[in-house]
């Protein structure tokens, strides 16, 4: 069984299939902000939407951050680095992408388990 999580017409926020929660990129409210806290609040967005799944950061298994430019990479990490528990972090990549929005910083994917 697939369920879709608030589905619209291009994409689910999150979808679950055969014990995975697969969450669509998560991208910053606060486009104003520097890469700190565009991250720190794509991070909080994704507690949320765990938590309405019934889930917690500690199920996330695998994690893609997208920056617009590596140079945002320790600012970036300044964020993760307080939010993964210790001991939990997932498997991670980070690549350099042209995102959708310019003033977007940071797009993070994430996989969980059920």
């Amino acid at each position: 069984m697939i369920q879709r999580i608030e589905p619209s017409k291009r994409y689910s926020e999150a979808v679950i299939a055969n014990g995975l929660v697969f969450l669509s990129g998560m991208v910053p409210d606060n486009t104003d902000a520097g890469a700190t806290a565009q991250t720190a609040n794509v991070l909080a967005q994704i507690d949320a939407l765990l938590t309405k799944i019934g889930l917690t950061k500690s199920r996330i298994v695998d994690t893609t951050i997208y920056l617009a430019d590596m140079a945002d990479y320790n600012a970036m990490n300044a964020a993760w680095d307080l939010w993964v528990a210790e001991g939990q972090a997932p498997a991670r990549a980070t690549v350099e992408a042209r995102l959708a929005d310019p003033l977007w910083k940071v797009e993070i994917k994430v996989t969980a388990a059920l």
